[in-house]
């Protein structure tokens, strides 16, 4: 089972765009990231900047509109995230408590759709066995 650990930091949605994180967390994250590849569960890892340095095409009318971050209306950001393949939910809510994450925090724990999960319908429309070929 695949599964997203996405991180919300504190204060994340008013950060300016060139906000970094200071050594001491940076230390502690590079030792869980190395715990979590030890275990032989972490398959891939990103830090993203902040939403101030984004931009959000949405598509509300004709044509889409670009508009720079920051974004008034957010108020959960997220700033990097975990992918993890594990044998359960459960294991992968032990792996996300281990995190060295502050107070005020979030760690939100997603399951990825696996192609196997979808009916035989949705697996043809997809082409699942013939154009991405089975896991």
């Amino acid at each position: 089972m695949r599964f997203l650990m996405l991180v919300i930091p504190k204060g994340y949605d008013t950060a300016a765009p060139d906000r970094m994180p200071d050594a001491e967390a940076v230390r502690k994250m590079m030792k869980y990231n190395e715990d979590l590849a030890n275990a032989g569960i972490l398959l891939s890892l990103e830090g993203l900047k902040p939403p101030s340095a984004g931009v959000r095409i949405s598509y509300d009318g004709p044509a889409p509109k670009v508009t720079d971050g920051p974004f008034a209306e957010a108020k959960e950001c997220i700033g990097g995230f975990w992918m993890i393949q594990v044998k359960s939910k459960e294991e992968a809510i032990e792996w996300a408590r281990r995190a060295p994450m502050t107070r005020g925090e979030i760690i939100e724990l997603r399951g990825i759709h696996e192609m196997e999960d979808f009916p035989a319908d949705v697996q043809a429309a997809a082409g699942f066995g013939e154009k991405f070929g089975k896991k």
